[in-house]
Order: structure tokens, then sequence, then C-alpha cells
């Protein structure tokens, strides 16, 4: 006798969105969170999300996450599909079955946040890495990413407090996302994107130092430099000078204007 086993035909799907963005003030990389408005979880920080709809591709709800949220309009170079989770424990704490399809996206500017539908709040939290573990913190609340290993003991042992937890599975999403960053530093790093078109070289060792845990002064100039001109353009040099001694030389990321120039031809 055959296994009868239930079809899921029709899960919710929807759009998760890591939204990160840089504050030359504090020279730190930041992740946007809101605050939930509805149930199930209703007062939980989490990232940004919608549900896809029928006419739209994921890539286009993702875009129009941001444009609904934000207010920015960007183009396809700033954003790039995460990952997939369908795990089937991930749907507990109330929640109907639910495949989320996860974007990351790089805003070239930090602008002012306005509650939209579906939220009460929403905030920059300054990006960090303390004691071995991805932070993100803004005055009391503070939101560490999982711990675990793996997607399959995330799963068995999630634990769940809305003081200290990102809604759903969101802290596990969080991981998998600076782990991602952290992977692609060395070959392709958008996540440079958080800078704009043109940054400095000590810039862009701000937007490296956490992924890697490190402070930026121990990420050597010079070294940094040699590893990683092969992914910069030199456009010339600052024309307000920010620090003291000589001003400093502008780049831009030699991948965008590869992408920028494929979609021309």
């Amino acid at each position: 006798m055959s296994e009868q086993t239930e079809l899921l035909e029709r899960p919710y799907i929807n759009i998760v969105n890591v939204i990160w963005s840089f504050d030359r003030e504090t020279s730190q990389v930041n992740m946007l969170l809101v605050k939930r408005a509805n149930e199930p979880e209703k007062g939980a920080w989490a990232m940004p999300e919608t549900y896809l709809r029928t006419e739209e591709s994921a890539d286009a709800a993702a875009l129009r996450l941001v444009r609904e949220k934000i207010g920015l309009n960007l183009s396809a170079i700033h954003t790039e599909q995460l990952a997939t989770f369908t795990n089937p424990m991930r749907s507990g704490r109330g929640r109907d079955r639910i495949l989320s399809l996860a974007y990351m996206t790089f805003l070239p500017e930090m602008p002012p946040l306005k509650a939209g539908y579906g939220a009460t709040d929403a905030r920059w939290f300054a990006f960090s890495a303390e004691d071995g573990h991805y932070v993100v913190r803004n005055g009391a609340l503070h939101f560490k990413a999982s711990e675990a290993t793996s997607q399959a003991k995330y799963y068995e042992n999630a634990e769940y407090d809305p003081k200290t937890h990102l809604a759903f599975d969101y802290d596990w999403i969080f991981k998998v996302a600076c782990e991602r960053i952290r992977n692609k530093l060395n070959y392709r790093p958008n996540v440079l994107l958080v800078l704009g078109s043109t940054f400095t070289m000590r810039e862009a060792r701000c937007v490296y130092a956490p992924f890697l845990m490190k402070k930026v002064d121990a990420i050597d100039n010079s070294n940094f430099r040699k590893t990683h001109m092969h992914l910069l353009k030199e456009i010339g040099t600052e024309t307000v000078q920010k620090r003291p001694g000589r001003p400093a030389k502008i780049y831009a990321l030699k991948s965008v204007e590869d992408d920028e120039s494929c979609k021309t031809k």
C-alpha cells in the first residue's frame, strides 16, 4: 500500500526584504526594521514584507516594497535574491503556511522613515558584530542574528521573545543575509552600493568591517587596496575634504558599471 501524501496546492508567498543603508554621520551600516501592526506577532519587530501579487514577478515585488515603504524608485541593480525559505516549521506561532522569497536591497541613500501600511513604527538599526555575533541596535532595542549552525538546528530549537528576537524566523534570515554578504566581499561586494555611486576607501572598509567582525582600523588600508582594486575603479579625489591630511581618492564599484553597460547593449 503506497503512502498517501497531502499536496500543498496554494501556500501563501511573501517577499521579505532585508534593506541595508549607510549612515555617513556614524560611518555605520544600518538595517531597516518595522514594528508589526497586526497579528500574528503584533508589536514584534520584523523585516519589511509584502505578499506576491498575481501580475508581478518576485523581483518586481521586492522593488515595489522599497517604493511603497520608503518612497525610492530603485533599479534592479540595487536588489538581489537571497534565498527561499520553505521549512514547514517556520509557519508556527499562529501563522498559515507561508513560503518566503527573501531579497536584499542596498539603498544608495538613507532617507527618513515613516511607518506605512501594516506597521506602527519603522526605524534604522545600526549593524555591528559583538562577541562573534551579528547584532542590530536602536537605542535600547537590540536584536541578534541566530546562533544556530544550520537551518535544521534553528527550526528545532528556535526560541522567541519579542524583546530580543525578530518576528517569525527573521533571526535566521538575518544570519543568512550577513553570511551571504560576507562570502561575496572578495568577488562581488554589492553591499558597497549602500555608499552610493562613489566612495572613499575608508568608507568601503567601514562597510566591510562589521561583516568581517573586525574594527575598521584593523583592516589595513594599503592591503585592502591591493586585494580589492580589481573590484573598484578610481574616479578622482574628494572635492570637500572630510579628514585631516591629503584629500581621499574616490572610487566606484566596477560590477555596477558592468551591469549597466550590459543593459544598454
